[in-house]
């Protein structure tokens, strides 16, 4: 466990450290620094009663990882609209992508003052590309769709990606028109990708789930497969679907990976 004295400092007097936060318990799953004493003591409880957290976080960071680069390399994307960017740490939407075609250009978007404080890391771009940051919340989709407008061409297609940002909008209903109007300003040739924690596949992660939501943290909210492969309605899934994001095309000549209680899928609009 990290020395408190060395975490990062306090640059927005909105960031609250005396309370755990969902972005830097995550930013410790995936083994970053940036986060503080109680985010890694909240992070160690859900571990104990759950360890198989930590291997969601990287599988999640992974499969966001094959979706990148099959959009850069086999869909020919050059344009990303990452909302819930979450805090820089390795094999960023931007390194990823613009490490395959330079030329590329990504807007992140997340309303975490934590983020803001390190939005320079995420800032760094190639010279033929661009990356900026954009500090909305996913509620707000007038307002992310402004903002990303002046980085990207909203005419050309473009992917968008909510990777476990999704299960912070508790209201079912509104989590799907987000994703629909975000989409519907999309032009034809544009991608989908999304990947959420699942319900029905682990009741000790469901357990877990529920003494963490329970704790005074923001809420994150668990959703059955079928209700996440609702959010790709009127898009066509690429294959394989919507499914445990360790499945989802891993690396050739890799062992056969078990499912676990996270799913997600890429999709095209026509």
């Amino acid at each position: 466990m990290s020395d408190p004295v060395a975490a990062p400092e306090p640059a927005d007097r909105r960031i609250d450290t005396s309370v755990p936060h969902s972005a830097r318990i995550w930013n410790y799953w995936l083994g970053g620094k940036d986060n503080y004493r109680v985010d890694e003591e909240a992070g160690d409880a859900y571990t104990a009663v759950f360890p198989g957290i930590v291997t969601i976080a990287r599988s999640s960071r992974a499969f966001l990882r094959r979706n990148i680069t099959h959009l850069v390399s086999e869909a020919g994307i050059r344009q990303f609209l990452d909302i819930g960017t979450g805090l820089p740490t390795a094999q960023n939407t931007h390194e990823v992508a613009q490490g395959l075609a330079p030329e590329t250009r990504i807007v992140y978007v997340d309303n975490d003052p934590m983020v803001l404080a390190h939005a320079r890391a995420l800032l760094y771009s190639t010279h033929e590309g661009a990356t900026a940051y954009v500090d909305a919340d996913v509620t707000d989709p007038g307002r992310i769709l402004a903002a990303a407008a002046e980085t990207l061409d909203l005419g050309r297609p473009t992917a968008l990606i909510l990777s476990n940002i999704l299960g912070h909008v508790s209201d079912y209903a509104q989590a799907r028109s987000i994703v629909t109007r975000l989409m519907g300003a999309l032009p034809s040739g544009s991608y989908l990708s999304i990947n959420d924690g699942s319900l029905g596949i682990d009741p000790v992660f469901e357990q877990a789930q529920d003494a963490y939501n329970s704790s005074g943290a923001v809420p994150y909210i668990l959703r059955t497969v079928d209700e996440i492969t609702t959010f790709f309605d009127g898009l066509e899934l690429i294959e394989p679907g919507v499914v445990s994001v360790t499945q989802w095309r891993p690396e050739p000549g890799s062992p056969t990976p078990e499912a676990i209680a996270e799913h997600g899928g890429l999709a095209r609009k026509a």
